[in-house]
């Protein structure tokens, strides 16, 4: 039997950046159990991206990863523009914008594909010491008196103090602990896919239809962008088998020709689009991140970053626990984290609700109310300045892990 301080199920990004902050700041010994393989990075971009802003940002370059996934295929964005399709009103948002402690930032934040923060995350949790990965499945678990006991369909069987659940929305770690969801269907579907466009600019684009809001991210390349696109199912089934050219006009037509002529150059995936809340993060030894504890609307692309904010959070519990002596068990540090954690992403739930019904009331008004309503935020500086400080992640009350430290 192999004896660990911390399991970590799930191999993604928050999982593998949970082990290496383990690692790097308190030295504990970490497993982390990870049957699905890396995936190659292939010529074309992967369809799965994500928004990293300044919090996440600090957090992979203070685990040290950061300069391995930069060197790499990404983009930085110093724009973000949002607008209503069938009305005049817009936003805009630029690093001019940016609070004061973000100042030395010339950009927004990143839009990196997936697999690449994984695979970056992973090789260097491979050259880690004190951190082992084992490709395998969990067939059970269970609590000991004082450590939980972990069985793998490989044969092995695993002893630690702590397991960390960070296996996706649809936690095994979850379902066994019998933790409770608050579980909402957003009665949509997300279509991604890789769409050719003429400059994004380095620009965050998202318009705000009738049938839901289309994002265009910038790639690597300033004529690639991501596209996630907020659809009713039916529709979202509709697009998916439309055949090319098709496509390219209703896209062409939701963007108002910003691009002129948006061709797509990808396969297009759709997925539904669930709100998930489990009613503690927190059970005995069993502590939930991630995905495993929430999940929110992709709106405004801060479901990787809340998840990377858990991460440091557990570090900095970890850190005090192990500074007053105590067991890495202790239920009460481990209560105020999980009321920490959910807290903040309930907070963010309901954002993310108020932005939707926000502009879902707004379909409801006359073309001028709510065009004069959005050029009203527009040109108020501090509500901008409030707006992008929320969007990069910034806030005082960050965990330490999620903020700049100067690099010796």
């Amino acid at each position: 039997m192999q004896h660990f301080d911390v399991i970590i199920v799930g191999g993604g990004m928050v999982g593998l950046s949970a082990a290496l902050a383990i690692r790097v700041e308190t030295q504990l010994n970490v497993a982390v159990i990870e049957p699905k393989p890396l995936n190659a990075i292939e010529e074309s971009p992967q369809l799965r991206v994500s928004a990293i802003n300044d919090s996440s940002q600090n957090l992979l370059r203070n685990i040290g990863v950061w300069q391995q996934i930069s060197e790499q295929r990404h983009c930085s964005y110093t724009h973000m523009h949002v607008w209503d399709k069938d009305g005049f009103g817009h936003l805009d948002f630029d690093s001019q914008h940016l609070p004061k402690m973000a100042k030395q930032k010339n950009d927004i934040g990143h839009i990196i594909e997936n697999d690449i923060i994984r695979n970056s995350l992973h090789h260097k949790a491979e050259q880690t010491e004190g951190i082992t990965i084992i490709s395998d499945t969990i067939t059970n678990l269970a609590m000991g008196e004082s450590e939980v006991f972990v069985s793998l369909a490989g044969g092995q069987a695993l002893l630690a103090k702590l397991l960390i659940g960070a296996d996706g929305a649809n936690s095994w770690v979850r379902k066994q602990i019998d933790m409770p969801v608050t579980f909402r269907d957003y009665d949509h579907h997300a279509l991604v896919a890789t769409v050719k466009v003429n400059d994004h600019q380095r620009t965050a684009w998202q318009v705000f239809l009738d049938t839901g809001p289309l994002a265009l991210l910038p790639l690597y390349q300033s004529n690639l962008c991501s596209i996630v696109w907020s659809l009713p199912p039916e529709l979202a089934a509709e697009y998916q088998q439309l055949d090319d050219d098709e496509f390219n006009k209703r896209i062409t037509t939701a963007t108002d020709g910003k691009f002129a002529n948006v061709q797509l150059q990808s396969k297009r995936v759709t997925f539904p689009l669930t709100m998930r809340l489990a009613r503690d993060f927190v059970k005995q030894r069993v502590i939930l991140i991630g995905d495993a504890a929430h999940t929110i609307h992709p709106l405004a692309g801060q479901g990787v970053n809340l998840g990377l904010v858990d991460v440091a959070a557990l570090v900095q519990t970890l850190q005090q626990i192990i500074s007053d002596g105590k067991a890495l068990d202790d239920s009460q540090a481990w209560n105020a984290f999980s009321r920490w954690r959910k807290s903040d992403a309930s907070e963010m739930m309901v954002a993310m609700e108020a932005i939707k019904q926000g502009f879902a009331l707004q379909q409801k008004l006359p073309k001028f109310i709510r065009g004069m309503g959005m050029s009203l935020v527009n040109n108020i500086a501090p509500a901008k300045q409030l707006m992008i400080a929320k969007a990069i992640g910034q806030r005082s009350d960050l965990p330490a892990l999620c903020k700049y430290q100067q690099q010796l």
